[in-house]
């Protein structure tokens, strides 16, 4: 839209000759001219559509927004309109760290959920590999043998994600021994890989209990500020313990544990 002014009584018909050329030139562009007369007031709307403005807010209702400070003056719009109401943008960052890992990758998907509520399995053909995600914000993505990956959109929850995934990570590789992996050729027995599932196991409860000893029988003693279990993880996987609380809290970790690492894969779960 052109606003044309005219300053005096005599400038109208040059006004009128240079809108008629400007009407002939701007014919295809929906342009409208207006040549008012001196002293009339125009009205001009402007039809901004704000996704801030679209819903009302109720009493007590959280509005959640940006402010936008130019000079001295201050805009509240959401997220999504600040490129359309002001000279600023937005950017998506995507990051994506390597860690040294050498466990069982099915062991720190166990871990992970006794941190985060939220822990699936993704596809292959999604994640090219094995993957899970955690608290639908970060991907945990298995590279080789010795490391793994971390891949999240950055904001402050998914940041904060990441740093505790990568603390449990460095904590498990300090914490749980190392399991050798033999040779393909090898013949693995069903005794060996029951040693080796025992040893995992066990580092897992000590995580989780701390005082935990081997008692007879192949049993478990497990004590927790007084209170004993005995866990008998080679046969039934029955607890017993005077305390009720400490005997559920025993059955429920030892077989999250057992659906983790029996059969016990020693490079991918």
């Amino acid at each position: 839209m052109v606003l044309l002014l005219p300053s005096t009584c005599r400038s109208t018909t040059y006004l009128s000759l240079l809108k008629q050329n400007l009407i002939t030139q701007f014919a295809d562009n929906n342009t409208k001219i207006i040549s008012p007369k001196n002293c009339q007031s125009v009205e001009m709307y402007f039809n901004s559509e704000k996704r801030l403005a679209e819903k009302t807010p109720e009493v007590g209702e959280t509005v959640s927004s940006l402010l936008v400070k130019k000079a001295f003056t201050y805009q509240i719009m959401a997220p999504d309109d600040l490129h359309v109401f002001s000279q600023l943008s937005t950017a998506n960052i995507s990051q994506r760290i390597t860690i040294a890992y050498s466990g069982a990758f099915g062991v720190l998907k166990h871990r992970l959920k006794q941190m985060f509520e939220s822990v699936e399995s993704l596809p292959d053909e999604e994640s090219e590999g094995p993957a899970f995600r955690v608290h639908e914000r970060l991907t945990v993505k298995y590279e080789s043998e010795k490391h793994i990956s971390l891949h999240w959109r950055s904001d402050p929850i998914s940041d904060m994600v990441s740093d505790l995934v990568v603390a449990l990570v460095l904590n498990i590789s300090r914490e749980i021994p190392k399991v050798v992996v033999e040779s393909e050729e090898a013949t693995k027995t069903e005794e060996e890989n029951n040693k080796k599932a025992e040893k995992v196991i066990h580092a897992l409860l000590v995580s989780l209990f701390g005082d935990v000893k081997f008692g007879e029988n192949g049993k478990l003693v497990i004590s927790v500020d007084g209170n004993v279990a005995h866990l008998d993880n080679k046969q039934s996987g029955n607890v017993e313990s005077e305390n009720e609380g400490l005997k559920e809290r025993v059955r429920v970790a030892f077989q999250r544990i057992q659906n983790a690492v029996k059969p016990i894969s020693l490079s991918v779960s």
